[in-house]
C-alpha cells in the first residue's frame, strides 16, 4: 500500500453502475485514495465511464494484475464479489467491496480468513454508520443521555429496485432481496450502536413472485423472484438489548426508513441509515423530539467514507471500522433471519 509521504491509495473500480459513479464523483472529498482505472464485464461501459470519469479503461483481468492499482474497490453483483476478491488477494491487493460481502457465510468466513492470512485488508459497505449523525447517536447512547437501551426498532420499505435500475434481475437472485440488500444499513446500524447480533426470530414472504423491468433497454421484460421481498425479524443481541428490523421491496411509490432506539430515560431517533446526515433527536416522555446539534463532516459524508477510514486505520496500524469482520457478523445475521423464516425456528449466531 502506497506511503509515498501520504499520496493517496491507487484504486481500481471493477464495475461501472450506478453506485460507481458516486463513488467516483465524491472521491474528490477525500485526500487517502483516488480511482485511477475502471473495468466492467461490458468493455463499452467500462470504456463510457473512463472517459466520463477520466480513467484508465481495462479488462478485469488487467485491472486486477496492473501493478499501479493498489487496492480493488468491488462494485459488482453480488454473485461476482467472493471470486473478484479472491483474485484480487491473490494479485496482493487490498479489497474494499459493495455489500454484502459474499451470498454465503461460508463463502465470507473464507474470505475473512485469507485476509488475515495474507496481512491484506478486506472492507465492505455499508459506511453510513460512520457519518456524522450515527457517530453523534452512538455518543449519546455511550454518554447515557437515553438511560440504559433496552430496545429498537429499524424500518426499510421501498418498492424496489426494478422501476430504476435497467439490470434489476440481479436483486431478486442468490445475495440480493431486501435482507441483504438494504437490511444491511440497519443491521450494521445496529451493531454500531448496541453491539453484536446474538440470535434471531424472522418471518418472510414473497408477495409478487415476479417483476417487470420499468427502464433501460430490457423495459418491459419480466424477470422471475427468487429470494424472500418482505421480511420482519426480532434480534437479540448479546447485551440483552432486544431490536425489530421490517425490511421490505413490496412498498411500491414509498421509501419509509428510519432508526429508534428506547432507553430507560428516552428514545433516540435517528435518521435514514441508507444516506448520510438528516435529523437525530431524543424525545423524553410525552414531548415532542428535540433535535440534536451535530457536526457534520460537509464533503465526507458520502459513500467511499469507509475506504477512508480504512486507509487511514492501515497507515496508523489500526484495525478499520467497516471491516470483513463486520461485514461478515451482518451477512451471518441476513443468512440467520433468512433460515429462520424458513425453518420456523429461533437461529443462534456464532
Amino acid at each position: 500500500m502506497s506511503d509515498r509521504a501520504g499520496e493517496p491509495v491507487r484504486v481500481g473500480v471493477v464495475g461501472c453502475g450506478i453506485i460507481a459513479k458516486r463513488y467516483v464523483e465524491d472521491s474528490v472529498a477525500f485526500d487517502t485514495w483516488r480511482p485511477i482505472a475502471c473495468a466492467d464485464l461490458d468493455p463499452a461501459i467500462a470504456s463510457a465511464f473512463a472517459q466520463t470519469h477520466n480513467l484508465r479503461p481495462l479488462t478485469v483481468e488487467e485491472l486486477i494484475a496492473d501493478p499501479e492499482v493498489e487496492l480493488v474497490l468491488n462494485l459488482t453483483p453480488p454473485a461476482a464479489h467472493a471470486p473478484l476478491i479472491r483474485a484480487s488477494f491473490d494479485a496482493g491487493k487490498h479489497v474494499y467491496t459493495e455489500k454484502p460481502l459474499a451470498t454465503s457465510v461460508e463463502d465470507g468466513r473464507e474470505l475473512v480468513a485469507e485476509a488475515a492470512r495474507r496481512g491484506l485488508r478486506l472492507g465492505c459497505a455499508p459506511d453510513t454508520f460512520l457519518g456524522s449523525a450515527y457517530q453523534t447517536g452512538r455518543g449519546l447512547i455511550e454518554n447515557g443521555v437515553i438511560g440504559a437501551p433496552l430496545g429498537a426498532t429499524a424500518t426499510m420499505l421501498v418498492g424496489g429496485p426494478d422501476s430504476w435500475h435497467p439490470n434489476a434481475d440481479f436483486f431478486y437472485r442468490a445475495g440480493g432481496g431486501p435482507l441483504l440488500d438494504i437490511a444491511p444499513y440497519y443491521l450494521t446500524a445496529i451493531v454500531a450502536l448496541l453491539g453484536p447480533i446474538a440470535s434471531v426470530a424472522g418471518f418472510a414472504a414473497t408477495p409478487t413472485p415476479e417483476r417487470t423491468l420499468g427502464t433501460g433497454p430490457r423495459a418491459g421484460e419480466t424477470v422471475a423472484v427468487e429470494v424472500p421481498t418482505h421480511a420482519a425479524t426480532v434480534l437479540r443481541l448479546a447485551s440483552g438489548v432486544l431490536t425489530t428490523l421490517t425490511v421490505s421491496f413490496e412498498a411500491r411509490d414509498q421509501y419509509v426508513s428510519g432508526l429508534q432506539v428506547f432507553g430507560t430515560e428516552a428514545m433516540l431517533v435517528l435518521p435514514d441509515a441508507n444516506a448520510f446526515g438528516g435529523t437525530v433527536a431524543v424525545r423524553r416522555g410525552t414531548a415532542e423530539p428535540q433535535p440534536v446539534d451535530y457536526e457534520s463532516r460537509s464533503a465526507q459524508e458520502v459513500r467511499g467514507i469507509g475506504l477512508h477510514d480504512l486507509v487511514q486505520s492501515m497507515r496508523a496500524g489500526q484495525p478499520h471500522r467497516a471491516s470483513g469482520e463486520l461485514a461478515l457478523h451482518i451477512l451471518s445475521a441476513a443468512e440467520a433471519v433468512a433460515r429462520s423464516a424458513s425453518e420456523h425456528r429461533v437461529v443462534e449466531l456464532d
